[in-house]
């Protein structure tokens, strides 16, 4: 994969899983209500200056979120929300935004 590609989406891995239940709240915050449901399901990440990830979560029984998460080099700082998607499906392909 080049520098600055997106890779084809994948299963949520474990690491996946921990960036999204640390940064649950925030996810919850921007989209202005609680989640029935929270389970990372798949991603995609792009290498930048350190790794941007797009992640499909499963919010509700039919309801899925796209969630942007930037994690900086190692020593760079912590990971943090770029920002949501809201109103996604299970088959709506993750993109980059």
């Amino acid at each position: 994969m080049m520098c600055g590609g997106v890779k084809a989406a994948q299963a949520a891995t474990d690491e996946v899983k921990a960036l999204c239940e640390q940064l649950k709240a925030d996810m919850v915050s921007q989209a202005g209500s609680e989640f029935e449901e929270f389970a990372a399901i798949s991603y995609s990440s792009q290498v930048v200056a350190g790794t941007n990830f797009f992640i499909k979560i499963k919010t509700g029984a039919s309801d899925y979120i796209h969630a942007r998460v930037h994690r900086p080099l190692p020593g760079q700082g912590e990971a943090s929300l770029h920002s949501i998607q809201a109103g996604k499906t299970l088959e709506e392909p993750i993109a980059h935004f």
